[in-house]
Formats: structure tokens, C-alpha cells, sequence
């Protein structure tokens, strides 16, 4: 009974292992099998792991280039904060009034021109003088502005007349503006120097291009004795979208009481070349060109002592001026322009310009004109404009006896092959109310350019 209770106990443990020792033996192709699936296995995991390298190169490669972005953004960082603290830096020192410019920005806010004219007269003369037959490079002119900031700028012309300047020769030198002006805010600015008085339309505006006729005309020459600079002190703005002003405090004429040149007032400018003797003198000025194309104004000016203070005689003088100038988009223009001078009397000292007929001196034109484009017309480009003009004006006679009333037709054309460059032919016929020594018909030839 032992023996089959330890016999039945063998088996009973032997029990699990019976079936792998039942189990067949493999055979070599079996084996063989096996290696070959184990070594596919291993050629994938291999593969795999390849793969899994490359994924790693690329990974580091991208992690290199974003490193190197991350970089240069650093560094475009860096130079950003500087140009913000360069920045800070000049609107500080804007705020304190300080000048900011360096030679970059000295050369970025400085500004070159010009304008020049040649003319040919060719007129005769039925006066007591002689004929007028000259060709003359009447001016050459170069501008030079500057702007210090946004806020105040620096204007100059500088002119050579007639060419040649020297003791004997005809030309002359002249500074015809040096001014600096200051913006007091969006609408107003003072202005303080050598400039142009703002009477009439050519006198501030008289570039060859911008009018028509070869000579300015006489009435912005001799009545407006144009061209007019003084020095003084200006203020200036806008009122209204489209109605400016200005208000100038300046020298004055010193207009001479004897002679053949006796209360011309062209003969009364200093040019502020040494401008002695001078009383204070005051211009003022509106102007409307709320309207495209026009411009209407009126300028009134007072002189406290017309003759200069160098004499024992004291008159005072006005000048009150109008015009319109008017151009229309379908080429048709109007310019019209009245002026008048009182001359004041000192009868206790001799002055007395009503004697040469110079109290009321005064003078009107009209230029009606019209002006196309040769487009279409002819194979040449760029614009012609037709003008003629009606003007009557009070001159002293060139005799020293009194002033006389001339009155002159002038008919003519214009062309510009671009719009700052200009040739133009004109005819002019004269006429006075008395004995003069210049009384001029023929025609005038001229060229003139601005840049």
C-alpha cells in the first residue's frame, strides 16, 4: 500500500512535465526556420533602428537652425532697442529745443535751385530817347534752403543780373532772400529776415514760367516796384481752409524829392544795402484761393516817412493793392491787378509831389489768356498759351518835368516743352499823354527756365 501511495505520488508530480518530455525532438529544417525568422526579425529591428537615427540627425540639424534664428532675432532685438533709445534721445532733445541734425540728415534737408531768363528787345522808340535793340541774360538766380527740423527752416535767393557784375558793368549782385522761419503751431509761423513783401502777384512769384510776356509787366514794375524785398519781421497763417494773411513789419523806401527820378518809388528802394535813414514801415495781406485755379487778394502798405529821415521834410505814404488770378480747367485764364500810391505832402519843407503830378500814382491791367496742350495737334510736346493785355499806369516822364499816363497793348504767346522751362515771343505797343523820353513798340523775344 506504501508503494502505490508513493508511486501514485511520483506521478502525480511528474504530471506536467509528461507532455514536453512526450514532446518530439526538432529537426535541423525546424531549427533553420527558426534562425531565419530570428534573423528577418533582426534586419527590421536594425532598419528600424536606422531610421530612428536619421529622425535624430534631423531633429539636431533643426534644433542647430532654430538656435541660429533664435539668434540673429536676439540680435535684430539688440539693434531695435538702440534705434528706440536713438529715437528717445532726439525727441527728447526736439522737446528741449535743442538741434538734432548730423551730416546725413543736414545734406537729407537741404534743398538746391533756380531760374534764369534771357530776352531780346527789338523796339523803337517814338519818344526823345533812343531805340532799344539788346539781348540780355537779364537774371540768373540760385535758391538754397535748409530745414534745421520740422518746425524751422532757413530760404535765401542770391541773383546776378545782367551777367556781368563789376565797376563799369551793367549787372549787379543781390541777396533777394534770407530768412529763417518758425512754425508757432499747424497755422501760424513767424517769420524774420530778408524777403519778399507779399504785394501784387508777381512780386513774390516771378519766375519766367509763371507769367506770360517776355518783360514783367510795367504795372508790378513801376507802380509795385517788383521785384521788392525789405527786412523785417513777418507773421503768417491760415485763417480758414483757403483764406491766409500776413502781417510784416519792415524797412522802408527812401523814395528821392529831386531829380529826374523825383517820388518814383522804384527809384526809393534800398535793397537793404546799408538801409539808413529808414523809418519803420508796415505790409499787410489777405489772400483767398479756396477755389481751385484762383487766387484773390488784397495788400495795403503804410511808409511813416516816405523820404527817409536824412532830410528836414516828413510824409507819409500808402500803397493799396488788388488782383485776381484766375485759371480755369479748360485752359482758359484772367489776371487783373489794380495798385495805388498816396505820397503825403510837407508844403512847411518844400515836399510837394503834386508839382510833378506824383500825389496819386496809379496803374491797372488785364491779361485775359488761354492755354492748351499740342497733344493731338501737332507732333511737337508740351503746352502754348495766347495772351493779350491792356495796361495804364502813371510814369514819371524820364524828362525830370512830371509824371505822365502810358498805356500799353501787348499781345503774345507762350510755350512750354515741359512746365518749368519756357520760350516766349510778345509785341508791345505804347502810348503816353505828353512829352516822354521812352515811349517803346516792337517785339520781344525771350527763355527762361526754373529747377
Amino acid at each position: 500500500m506504501r508503494i502505490r501511495r508513493s508511486l501514485s505520488l511520483v506521478l502525480a508530480l511528474l504530471a506536467p512535465a509528461l507532455p514536453v518530455l512526450a514532446a518530439p525532438t526538432p529537426s535541423l529544417e525546424d531549427l533553420w526556420r527558426v534562425v531565419q525568422q530570428q534573423q528577418a526579425t533582426i534586419e527590421q529591428l536594425n532598419k528600424k533602428l536606422d531610421t530612428t537615427l536619421a529622425q535624430l540627425a534631423q531633429t539636431e540639424t533643426k534644433l542647430a537652425g532654430t538656435e541660429t534664428k533664435l539668434a540673429t532675432t536676439e540680435t535684430k532685438v539688440a539693434d531695435q532697442d538702440k534705434k528706440i533709445e536713438a529715437t528717445a534721445d532726439a525727441v527728447e532733445a526736439k522737446g528741449a529745443g535743442k538741434a538734432t541734425s548730423s551730416a546725413p540728415s543736414w545734406a537729407d534737408r537741404t534743398s538746391l535751385g533756380g531760374y534764369g531768363e534771357l530776352h531780346y528787345n527789338n523796339l523803337n522808340n517814338s519818344g526823345t530817347g533812343s531805340d532799344l535793340n539788346r539781348t540780355d541774360l537779364h537774371r540768373f538766380v540760385l535758391y538754397a534752403n535748409h530745414e534745421f527740423n520740422d518746425w524751422i527752416r532757413f530760404g535765401s535767393e542770391l541773383e546776378v543780373e545782367h551777367a556781368l557784375s563789376s565797376s563799369d558793368g551793367p549787372g549787379e549782385v543781390e541777396i533777394e532772400q534770407a530768412w529763417v522761419e518758425m512754425d508757432l503751431n499747424e497755422k501760424h509761423r513767424l517769420r524774420a529776415g530778408l524777403d519778399l513783401l507779399p504785394i501784387g502777384i508777381l512780386n513774390t512769384t516771378h519766375e519766367p514760367h509763371t507769367f506770360y510776356g517776355v518783360e514783367r509787366n510795367p504795372i508790378e514794375s513801376e507802380i509795385i516796384p517788383s521785384t521788392w524785398w525789405e527786412a523785417g519781421a513777418a507773421l503768417a497763417g491760415e485763417l480758414r481752409p483757403g483764406l491766409s494773411y500776413d502781417v510784416v513789419m519792415h524797412t522802408g523806401l527812401t523814395i528821392p524829392i529831386t531829380g529826374n527820378s523825383a517820388f518814383r518809388p522804384r527809384s526809393g528802394r534800398t535793397k537793404v544795402a546799408e538801409a539808413d535813414n529808414n523809418d519803420a514801415a508796415f505790409t499787410t495781406r489777405l489772400r483767398y484761393t479756396g477755389i481751385a485755379g484762383l487766387e484773390v487778394a488784397a495788400s495795403a502798405q503804410y511808409q511813416a516817412d516816405y523820404t527817409g529821415t536824412d532830410d528836414s521834410a516828413e510824409a507819409a505814404a500808402y500803397l493799396v493793392e488788388t488782383h485776381v488770378d484766375y485759371r480755369h480747367q479748360s485752359g482758359l485764364g484772367l489776371r487783373a491787378l489794380y495798385a495805388r500810391w498816396e505820397l503825403g505832402s510837407d508844403r512847411n519843407h518844400g515836399l510837394d509831389p503834386s508839382s510833378r503830378g506824383a500825389d496819386h500814382l496809379q496803374g491797372w491791367y488785364i491779361e485775359p489768356a488761354y492755354r492748351f496742350n499740342l497733344t493731338g495737334l501737332v507732333p511737337v510736346p508740351g503746352e502754348v498759351g495766347l495772351f493779350t493785355r491792356y495796361a495804364r499806369w502813371d510814369q514819371v516822364d524820364g524828362l525830370g518835368l512830371r509824371f505822365r499816363n502810358y498805356e500799353r497793348v501787348s499781345l503774345g504767346l507762350n510755350y512750354w516743352p515741359v512746365p518749368q522751362v519756357v520760350f516766349k515771343i510778345d509785341g508791345q505797343f505804347e502810348d503816353a499823354d505828353g512829352r516822354v523820353s521812352n515811349e517803346l513798340d516792337g517785339f520781344n523775344l525771350g527763355f527762361g527756365y526754373q529747377f
